[in-house]
């Protein structure tokens, strides 16, 4: 008889704050899987005693020696996923966030297409996002893509279709070969003290780049309830500083990433025209009649600006 393939360690790394009850999920989620992971590595502060607190009390009461917590002493996901990825020992290292809830086939999906596809160095499905008392509803085929001038298209959470090779995963429901990670890790320069957002953007474009493929598959799929963050960023609410932060981030990674044509074509599209979250100036005109108004678009433009500026300064270094 021939022999079998061994089957691929999975580790699951979920960064998590000041969230006890979202986390309690999550776990649970990740307790009723199909395939169980080999291990759940748990990210938490050193200093978020309520977290640390109610994970001693659920270890007490059901031990599983594939789970562990690791401590993590700089503030933000950044530092929280690199050191997931330095504690894990699994051959694909799978990341979800601690407010949401992996469907039960959800390792076992994963573990599948790893084994099957040597060439795929990550994978991401969609996030099924509860918001309002609902459901965020909508199907579309372009999904986690990058322009060649910088234009980012996201859509994860209403993808549809079959599974596709693209660009950018997003971090609450992807994984990632270890072979295809090596030595990368998240970006330490990106800004917030939080969610630091637009980091498994960089990460993405950084193993597509060495040359592994990318693939989003709409059936892998996790209940997402976006949760209050502990930081500056408030997802709904204004804030110059966080969205100072996003800005830079997008704005570096796009500088490093794109060609040098490309990264001049994006200095004239962000700066013009950008979307609907960090409008060029074009655009701010544009929402002057919706909520906000124009004075609320403008700030954002200029805010954008000087992230630019910033994220330029930092790029040449």
């Amino acid at each position: 008889m021939p022999l079998r393939e061994p089957l691929v360690k999975v580790s699951v790394i979920v960064p998590t704050y000041r969230r006890t009850a979202d986390l309690a999920r999550c776990l649970a989620a990740l307790d009723a899987q199909e395939r169980r992971p080999d291990e759940v590595i748990v990210i938490a502060r050193h200093d978020d005693h309520a977290t640390l607190d109610w994970l001693r009390t659920r270890e007490a009461t059901r031990p599983d020696p594939r789970r562990a917590v690791v401590l993590v002493h700089k503030p933000g996901v950044v530092a929280a996923y690199n050191l997931g990825i330095e504690s894990a020992c699994g051959d694909v290292l799978c990341f979800t966030d601690d407010d949401a809830a992996p469907h039960p086939d959800w390792v076992a999906r994963i573990a599948r297409a790893f084994q099957a596809d040597p060439c795929l160095g990550g994978l991401g499905g969609r996030d099924i996002v509860h918001e309002n008392n609902g459901i965020l509803q909508g199907q579309k085929p372009c999904v986690g893509i990058v322009r060649w001038y910088g234009r980012t298209i996201g859509n994860h959470h209403i993808g549809h279709g079959q599974a596709r090779e693209v660009d950018v995963l997003k971090g609450v429901n992807m994984a990632f070969r270890r072979e295809a990670i090596g030595t990368l890790r998240f970006d330490a320069r990106l800004r917030g003290s939080g969610a630091q957002v637009h980091c498994e953007m960089g990460f993405s474009l950084d193993v597509r780049r060495r040359g592994w493929t990318l693939v989003y598959d709409p059936a892998l799929l996790v209940e997402h309830f976006p949760a209050q963050r502990s930081d500056e960023d408030q997802r709904f609410a204004f804030n110059d500083t966080a969205f100072y932060n996003a800005s830079f981030n997008l704005r570096l990674i796009m500088c490093e990433h794109l060609t040098p044509p490309g990264r001049w074509a994006f200095v004239v599209y962000s700066t013009l025209i950008g979307d609907r979250a960090d409008p060029g100036f074009l655009r701010a005109l544009s929402l002057a009649f919706e909520r906000g108004g124009l004075a609320l678009a403008l700030r954002k433009w200029r805010v954008g600006l000087r992230a630019m500026r910033g994220a330029w300064q930092e790029a040449v270094r």
